[in-house]
């Protein structure tokens, strides 16, 4: 299972929580924040619907695989 850590940080005049160098919106206090946080965190755990995706990986080849509805990432909140 992947591990998703979300983090609470300043950001533009404000808090904002990031993952993998992507920053949502920025919020007027860290409280806001990590409740905003907390909520994505929580929707990450919500089961999906059996899919098939193709992606195409670093050397250019092609894969298709099932993504099982319950195959939902660990999330958690560092703030």
């Amino acid at each position: 299972m992947a591990k998703v850590h979300y983090r609470v940080v300043p950001h533009d005049g404000g808090w904002a929580y990031t993952l993998e160098g992507a920053f949502s919106e920025p919020f007027r206090t860290k409280e806001l924040a990590l409740a905003a946080a907390r909520r994505v965190a929580q929707e990450q755990h919500v089961p999906g619907d059996l899919t098939q995706i193709h992606y195409q990986d670093a050397s250019g080849r092609w894969h298709s695989e099932l993504s099982e509805p319950d195959d939902r990432p660990d999330a958690d909140v560092e703030g």
